[in-house]
């Protein structure tokens, strides 16, 4: 297995865990006799990262981190159990880059006038409209 590069940070390969078990979906005899399915798993305490980086991973990928604090990723799209392994290092380099990604500040911003007078002309004309559909006076 090969290290993981997040940020310019190197995860070494000896704290991710595999483990291959059968595939479920088609695929004939080679479901029921291989093991193709991939699972990748990080412990977060253990990488080598400042705690409020861990924090911020923990905060974003709570849905994938067990109660132990381990990150799982698995793989099952083909197969291959090497191409299986090598799309769950993909997401789970991934998935730890955009976890660590700074949020850029929300700036404030204000509705133009022009924009106002375009809502209130529409909010009009739809208006307008509704009120032709009512009963025609004869």
């Amino acid at each position: 297995m090969r290290d993981l590069e997040v940020d310019g940070i190197v995860i070494p390969a000896d704290l991710l865990r595999a483990t291959t078990s059968r595939s479920g979906g088609p695929g004939g005899q080679n479901v029921n006799k291989v093991e193709s399915r991939v699972t990748i798993e990080l412990s977060i305490d253990a990488l080598p990262l400042p705690d409020e980086k861990k924090t911020r991973i923990r905060e974003r990928l709570a849905s994938r981190i067990n109660k132990d604090g381990t990150l799982r990723v698995t793989s099952q799209s083909t197969r291959s159990q090497l191409t299986n392994r090598d799309h769950a290092l993909d997401r789970l380099e991934q998935l730890l880059r955009d976890a660590l990604k700074e949020d850029k500040p929300r700036k404030k911003t204000k509705a133009s006038r022009a924009s106002k007078r375009r809502r209130v002309d529409e909010k009009k004309k739809v208006g307008e409209k509704k009120k032709l559909r009512g009963k025609v006076s004869l």
